[in-house]
């Protein structure tokens, strides 16, 4: 499989393997931010349902820009937060053939019709979602087609789950060495930061050197 979020070159024919940097390309990226704020709308990430009413749903529908979304019914709720759950699935599967299965378990049941778009003044571009899609179909095929462009790439690790302990909140790492650890909430990392700060302070204060300085 080929595409534009495609970062990773194949194996030559000698087995071995050369590599480049992951290309996450701006239509990939956008599916994939709407995906990372869609997961965190749960309840296990937000600590209350981030999407509880319609109301709710349209107002993450406007902030995304997501087109071609008709009238949006209490069903299309439910869709929405069905499909959230088995996307965070795919976050934490144990291995890049389990996400895989995943990922095409969803596109596959949303039903998939790739087609070039100007919409809206925009460039050209893909949409993967068939023209009339319910709103869950249309998250289901465009973010999984992201997610996908991620597993060729040989990239997978790069969807994570925020380290902090008391975090479930997740994000896709793209800085260049994979170092990042933390959510994009800007508290996790500062307070991690600062424990483990304090932690060393406390270290340092009872190790025998500091011990002896204090019975001197």
């Amino acid at each position: 499989m080929s595409g534009p979020g495609n970062g990773r070159v194949a194996a030559n024919r000698a087995g071995r393997h050369r590599e480049y940097h992951v290309l996450i390309t701006h239509d990939t990226q956008c599916a994939l931010d709407v995906l990372v704020d869609l997961l965190n709308t749960a309840p296990e990430a937000a600590g209350q349902e981030g999407l509880p009413d319609l109301a709710a749903l349209r107002d993450f529908v406007v902030r995304h820009e997501i087109s071609e979304v008709g009238t949006l019914t209490a069903d299309d709720l439910e869709a929405v937060r069905a499909v959230r759950t088995q996307f965070r699935a795919v976050f934490l599967a144990r291995s890049t053939g389990a996400a895989a299965e995943l990922v095409n378990t969803l596109v596959a049941k949303a039903g998939s019709t790739p087609r070039l778009t100007d919409h809206d003044g925009h460039d050209w571009h893909m949409h993967f979602f068939a023209p009339c899609a319910a709103l869950a179909d249309h998250l289901a095929v465009e973010a999984g087609m992201a997610l996908a462009f991620i597993v060729v790439a040989g990239e997978r690790e790069r969807l994570r789950t925020c380290e902090a302990p008391d975090c479930a909140r997740v994000f896709v790492d793209l800085s260049r060495n994979r170092s990042r650890r933390y959510c994009d909430s800007r508290t996790c990392g500062n307070r991690m930061h600062v424990a483990a700060y304090r932690a060393r302070q406390r270290t340092a204060a009872e190790s025998p050197d500091a011990l002896a300085g204090a019975q001197v």
